[in-house]
């Protein structure tokens, strides 16, 4: 046969096949300009001359190794949807005498265009994106907009090495299909049933317990730090739960449903169980990759926008006020450096809105079962030591920064926990027991302490002897390694950023030789907050698009692939007297059981991973729950919605295939 005709062979397959082949190309045309945009922003040079370029670089460096694996393994995962409804065609082929090797080639011309089309529109796609996917990451973490057009052709060579890798593995995988099935496997491969699956108790009772686990995790996990660990155990546990129970569990469910003869033997109901039950071995998978898919979407959106959303509150929970000044040294040197930080600020012409300061004593401490803190100075601490952080003010410091006039009598204490609750009546340190008089909902600040992974545990003492006295037991346990006795020095200006950051150079040029002094300023803070927390708040966008994309794309491949296979069932069951409108009706049912289940689930896992969610968002300083909260549902309410769409749009879709 000539070169010429297996060329035409394979563009009219593909135009033949646009139903299947159109969605799938647009998923490679988008899949390939979103790797080209991460990778080319992971390597544009106006990052570097950003404040957290360095972190920015990083942020898409990792960005575009999930996109590689997500494109990947994506992309064999439609594919297989497209070879399932190309095989019946292959066999036609086969038995009226085209050989394995012409298939062979056929589907390697039609590869050939597929990877072409991709490309080429993929990194123009790309490179028309590029530019404005960057201006949106300056936009967001506020730095000037450089002038120029950049094109990367490190990421353009990666962009076709790659998915050339990727085309030439997705034929391979083809080949191997055609070559292992005969002629009449070939045409039975599209329409051939599933036995009946037996319900797999042991396999549900372990779906079970893996949720189980994962959510008892996100449940009670209460040690910030161990948090960030054990978050990925109870991902792995969730997601092996989730398939567990979506392959065993959704069979023994739908047996349950089938026994229910009341709620079984309905028109609509019987012809969609039954449908599914035969089904649901390949139906298991797909409804198991939406769902998980699904709780990616809603966790990676809700985080970075509550992120972006709680922005001012965060930066002001790490930086108290304008300009911070900490010192540890001796008390005549931090006399002078406050006096020296004084007269600069008269200089400056600064207009002063508001000046405190407060003494503190801080360590850390392991709380033990009975929560009593031992202050431990040979044996090094691990991940699974429930440490904090204590923070020791007197009430006078505490009243005089608040403005408030609280009382405290002896032996009592007001305590304030930022990541880890004290539910303790009574907090025990050095042998001596302080009643917790009152628990408050906010404290004067103190950035350094709010930087830690560690919980804090603010605690107001009734006065300087009381403070003292912990720091002699300190200095006791801990000798030369014992906290100091510190002072924090801070004040609000009215100036806008630019003065403020001028200012705070001034403050950094002048103060450099003080010893035991450290210097912050809120406007310097904001900036690497901006930019850290924005390119977080990108990334998360930009991988809930790219999964929100193949979340769709599973459900069309999902329901036209179930539609053609229905469509067989559904002719004879309209021949035995089945009408129109009930053949409507068993549709909607079974889209609408397959359909929102995943969602279901999603919402229940979201729910669940709140509580531990929401210690790790305290970690980078929010704890506005009440904020990740709204961000969350409004998460899933806009997500709900876009799936309502895709339902009638899929509805619609698979009933014109069944009912031609």
């Amino acid at each position: 046969m000539k070169k010429r005709f297996f060329l035409k062979l394979a563009a009219e397959n593909i135009k033949k096949n646009g139903k299947t082949y159109i969605p799938y190309m647009l998923t490679c045309i988008l899949t390939v300009a979103m790797f080209y945009i991460v990778k080319s922003l992971s390597l544009n040079p106006g990052l570097e001359n950003m404040l957290g370029g360095n972190f920015l670089h990083t942020t898409m460096g990792l960005g575009s190794g999930v996109v590689s694996v997500f494109a990947f393994i994506f992309l064999f995962y439609t594919n297989s949807f497209l070879v399932k409804q190309r095989k019946k065609e292959f066999g036609v082929f086969n038995i009226l005498g085209m050989e394995r090797r012409h298939l062979a080639r056929v589907v390697g011309w039609e590869t050939v265009y597929v990877t072409l089309i991709a490309l080429g529109l993929g990194l123009l796609l790309g490179v028309a994106l590029d530019k404005v996917m960057f201006l949106g990451v300056i936009r967001i973490v506020g730095a000037e907009v450089p002038l120029g057009f950049f094109i990367s052709p490190e990421a353009v060579a990666s962009t076709v090495t790659f998915f050339l890798a990727i085309f030439l593995l997705i034929y391979a995988n083809c080949i191997r299909q055609i070559r292992a099935a005969d002629p009449i496997g070939l045409l039975r491969a599209g329409s051939e049933g599933e036995r009946e699956p037996k319900a797999n108790w042991l396999l549900t009772i372990w779906g079970l317990a893996a949720l189980g686990g994962g959510y008892y995790i996100a449940v009670t996990t209460q040690n910030p730090i161990a948090s960030v660990l054990l978050f990925f155990v109870a991902v792995l546990l969730v997601i092996a739960g989730t398939y567990l129970l979506f392959t065993a569990g959704s069979i023994a469910l739908l047996k349950m449903l089938r026994k229910n003869k009341k709620y079984y033997y309905r028109t609509k109901h019987f012809v969609s169980v039954s449908g599914m039950i035969y089904r649901m071995k390949q139906n298991a998978v797909g409804l198991a990759n939406i769902c998980i898919l699904s709780t990616m979407v809603l966790v990676m959106v809700s985080t970075t926008a509550s992120l972006m959303a709680g922005m001012e509150g965060i930066i002001r929970n790490r930086y108290p006020w304008d300009y911070v000044f900490y010192f540890d040294g001796e008390k005549e040197e931090e006399q002078e450096a406050a006096e020296t930080i004084r007269r600069l600020r008269e200089q400056s012409g600064l207009l002063t809105t508001g000046e405190w300061d407060y003494t503190y004593l801080a360590f850390q401490a392991v709380r033990d079962a009975e929560d009593s803190y031992q202050v431990l100075r040979h044996r090094a601490r691990s991940v699974e030591d429930d440490t904090h952080s204590l923070l020791f003010v007197t009430l006078d410091d505490y009243n005089a920064v608040t403005g408030e006039n609280r009382q405290l009598g002896e032996g009592e204490i007001l305590l304030y926990a930022n990541r880890q609750p004290f539910h303790a009546p009574v907090l025990k340190i050095f042998g001596r027991e302080y009643r917790v008089a009152e628990r408050l909902d906010h404290f004067v600040g103190n950035g350094e302490y709010e930087a830690l992974l560690s919980a804090t545990q603010y605690i107001v003492v009734p006065d300087r002897e009381e403070l003292e006295w912990i720091h002699r037991e300190q200095e006791a346990i801990l000798m030369d390694l014992a906290s100091p006795i510190g002072w924090v020095y801070g004040f609000d200006v009215k100036a806008g950023e630019e003065e403020q950051l001028a200012f705070y150079g001034v403050l950094q040029e002048q103060l450099a030789g003080v010893s035991g002094l450290k210097t912050e300023a809120r406007a310097d803070g904001r900036a690497a907050f901006l930019e850290i927390d924005g390119g977080l708040f990108f990334i998360g966008i930009f991988l809930a698009i790219l999964f929100v994309m193949a979340t769709v794309l599973i459900i069309y491949y999902k329901q036209i692939s179930e539609g053609y296979d229905d469509k067989n069932r559904f002719e004879i069951m309209q021949k035995v007297g089945m009408s129109r409108s009930e053949v409507r009706e068993a549709i909607h049912s079974q889209v609408l059981t397959v359909f929102f289940l995943p969602l279901i689930v999603a919402g229940i896992h979201v729910a669940a991973a709140f509580p531990l969610i929401s210690r790790l968002l305290a970690l980078l300083n929010l704890y506005d729950v009440k904020l990740f909260a709204l961000c969350t549902a409004g998460c899933f309410l806009a997500f709900g919605v876009m799936y309502v769409i895709i339902y009638i749009l899929t509805a619609r879709t698979y009933y014109r295939i069944v009912s031609r």
